[in-house]
């Protein structure tokens, strides 16, 4: 199966061009799963509640998710994307899977990080399991988390505990630990891992300047680095992997990473 990631530069507020800019990316691609970063139709840093609500769109029915089904069915892939969602008088930071069949899945944060905290809901949906399958009968087991999630490790252990081949992780990281912790993520739970990140600088708030790092990647279950973007420019990468390699939780022909797990002493 194929692959990916497109990172981007988007311009804050401008949700139709920042959509529109990511759909022809999108056209005539050879993939099967492409990730977006987090956020990517609004842009990061919101000054308020107030303003975040108005960038925030309804899921499925908002213009970004009903763009990206569009291009789905067009190009044949999946695609698991960031948004700002609107739920009622809620505000949720999420991450939707849509497929060539329409939208297959919805996540929401579970841990917001620094200033989130004033404008979204911390996510109160179950970590959850999609299975996707291609044109040609290819199928793969997704996962989503978001962005700050990377830094605990209990969410791609319940991900891949569920099954998970592939952890999609859209997001817009301004520390610098992430793209190396996710090389442990997956060496740990044998999965391989999309995070799709942005660059440039976001300087909305007075007194907080936002500098993304790029680095999007692809990293397989042994740990290696498939694929690692620049720091500071647009980019869409594919590779090729084989779930095979996800599926063998052998260590050793007498070690299993999650048979000879000892949860009678994991407790906190």
């Amino acid at each position: 199966m194929k692959i990916g990631f497109i990172q981007t530069s988007p311009e804050f507020g401008s949700v139709e061009s920042n959509v529109e800019q990511v759909v022809e990316r999108l056209a005539g691609v050879d993939a099967d799963c492409v990730v977006l970063p987090e956020l990517f139709s609004t842009g990061y840093q919101f000054a308020s509640k107030k303003e975040a609500a108005a960038l925030a769109e309804e899921i499925p029915d908002g213009f970004t998710v009903r763009r990206l089904v569009e291009a789905a069915k067009r190009n044949k892939l999946f695609i698991v994307a960031g948004i700002a969602e609107r739920s009622g008088r809620f505000l949720y930071n999420s991450s939707v899977l849509v497929g060539p069949k329409g939208m297959m899945g919805l996540y929401r944060k579970l841990h917001l990080f620094w200033r989130e905290k004033r404008i979204f809901t911390p996510g109160n949906l179950p970590l959850a399991i999609h299975e996707i399958r291609t044109a040609s009968g290819r199928k793969a087991r997704i996962g989503m988390m978001i962005c700050f999630d990377w830094l605990f490790p209990e969410v791609a252990r319940t991900l891949a505990l569920k099954g998970a081949d592939i952890i999609c992780h859209p997001s817009n990281l301004v520390l610098p630990h992430c793209p190396q912790a996710m090389i442990t993520r997956c060496l740990e739970n044998r999965v391989y891992a999309v995070t799709a990140n942005r660059i440039g600088r976001e300087e909305r708030v007075k007194g907080v300047s936002l500098k993304f790092i790029g680095q999007s990647e692809v990293v397989g279950p042994d740990g290696a680095i498939l694929y690692r973007a620049s720091r500071n420019k647009e980019e869409l990468q594919v590779v090729d992997v084989d779930f095979a390699a996800a599926r063998d939780k052998k260590v050793t022909p007498l070690n299993s990473l999650f048979k000879d797990r000892r949860e009678e002493f994991y407790g906190a």
